[in-house]
């Protein structure tokens, strides 16, 4: 049986989309820099949950996480990677932007509210972290958790996130945080009167390989799926 759930996967692609190929002066290191390294495979997990959502295209230009009106240097289109990376010779004109809004942000945020259906009883926004706070980020330079687990104060109830926390620390060890140093970002914080959302940061730290921290991770949704009912 699947696990009731909706995985939310916004940072693992790496696709220059087409409107913006010829502008983009970002390496494919820079590209993958940016992006949740790792992603790809440690959430790997679409056959064993009710529903799934990723992107192809790079954090690096369509930010997923953030909100359409948020113009910052590392907002929804942006201008500078979190390591403070130019992206662009020249800023896409508004045009540009608005057709990358359309074809990607948008479509990316109807599938989580379509998905959202009676069926899911947790929804997990899923990323990889820099094992030490980017210069654009809460935390510069610091050492971080192996693993943050955020509800930005209200996206589902406090005892459902102290329970996934307990799970997690019982595969992951004592290195698990509650909103530290990520408090929740855009995603779960647009969707949570549609379901119950928690965001999920594995951090890269090599302390287990991709595949033991995939196998982990589903270790850890099973345990808190069958303390939830019996899942």
């Amino acid at each position: 049986m699947k696990l009731p759930i909706l995985l939310s996967v916004p940072h693992a692609g790496l696709c220059i989309p087409p409107e913006v190929d010829a502008r983009c002066v970002l390496t494919t290191e820079q590209v993958i820099a940016d992006g949740d390294e790792g992603a790809a495979e440690i959430y790997d997990l679409e056959s064993e949950v009710v529903a799934y959502v990723t992107t192809d295209i790079a954090r690096a230009i369509v930010d997923m996480n953030r909100a359409e009106n948020d113009r910052r240097a590392d907002g929804v289109v942006k201008t500078h990677t979190c390591w403070n990376v130019p992206v662009y010779e020249g800023s896409p004109p508004d045009h540009v932007i608005e057709t990358m809004l359309a074809s990607y942000h948008r479509l990316y945020h109807a599938q989580l509210r379509e998905l959202a259906t009676d069926d899911i009883v947790l929804a997990i926004d899923c990323h990889t972290m820099a094992s030490h706070g980017p210069p654009i980020g809460p935390d510069p330079e610091r050492e971080r958790p192996h693993v943050c687990i955020s509800d930005a104060g209200g996206t589902c109830p406090s005892e459902m996130t102290n329970s996934f926390a307990a799970a997690f620390s019982h595969f992951f060890g004592p290195s698990v945080a509650v909103n530290d140093p990520f408090k929740g970002g855009h995603i779960i914080r647009a969707h949570q009167n549609e379901c119950p959302w928690i965001q999920l940061e594995l951090s890269r730290a090599p302390f287990m390989t991709n595949s033991e921290k995939r196998s982990c991770v589903l270790s850890a949704l099973h345990e808190w799926c069958a303390a939830q009912g019996g899942v």
